[in-house]
């Protein structure tokens, strides 16, 4: 069973892979950001409600009415955090860094969630066997398809070459393989905060959305795109999360 870890941890990668690689299939520089930004923006949006809020509260549920004091507590943190890195000298929002930033925070938690999910059915849990891990480490590369697209996108956009664009797309999800692995091993103690980090992550996209890319996405196009991008997250996290 432990042979088949590895490929499981690494599905999300190969998802946000598979989304980067879109820049070799775009037909060179959009002239209209508002399409890019207003998808993205949708895509991010859906991802912090149905990927970390939702389930972070759901994590939280021994708390009964409390339930969402982990999340909401995590969520504010989060916002914080992206306030103070758009504050340091290094950050460059015109080279999408707090864009880049914030969907880089956003795999964390979901790599430490498939970290859990394999060290359960390892551990012969009842809870969640190798079958349902699988799930949803799938379910969760299928949404990162989009995020990494979202990505390399822009940045093809904006100028950089597409094997640049397609390199960092990547990159921005191979944390979550990083993280299913360290989670594996101290899962005992990492579960205990992962509602935390949900909250943390989805504060953070949730500002950079709003700040950064809503508003470039103007107009009936960018609303548009904001509601096509929305409604694909929505969809996928329902039915594959």
């Amino acid at each position: 069973m432990n042979l088949l870890i590895l490929p499981g941890i690494l599905l999300p990668f190969i998802g946000t892979s598979l989304g980067a690689s879109f820049v070799f299939f775009s037909k060179g520089k959009s002239s209209d950001r508002s399409i890019l930004q207003g998808f993205a923006s949708g895509v991010m949006i859906a991802a912090s409600v149905w990927s970390l809020i939702i389930p972070a509260v759901e994590m939280s549920s021994h708390l009964g009415f409390f339930s969402f004091i982990p999340m909401l507590s995590g969520l504010w943190f989060g916002i914080a955090f992206l306030f103070l890195c758009e504050k340091l000298p290094f950050s460059d929002k015109s080279d999408g860094f707090l864009f880049y930033l914030a969907v880089v925070l956003h795999n964390i938690p979901e790599g430490m969630a498939v970290g859990i999910a394999f060290a359960c059915a390892v551990s012969g849990s009842s809870f969640m066997g190798i079958a349902s891990a699988f799930l949803l480490s799938f379910g969760i590369a299928m949404q990162n398809i989009p995020e990494g697209a979202i990505i390399s996108l822009p940045l093809r956009n904006d100028g950089h070459s597409r094997k640049k664009a397609f390199a960092l797309g990547s990159l921005s999800g191979i944390v979550e393989p990083v993280a299913a692995f360290f989670t594996l091993i101290f899962s005992s103690i990492v579960s205990s905060l992962l509602p935390y980090l949900l909250g943390f992550a989805a504060g953070a996209m949730i500002y950079v959305t709003l700040s950064e890319l809503l508003p470039t996405a103007k107009g009936i196009k960018g609303t548009l795109w904001f509601l096509i991008g929305f409604s694909l997250m929505m969809v996928l996290d329902i039915t594959l999360g």
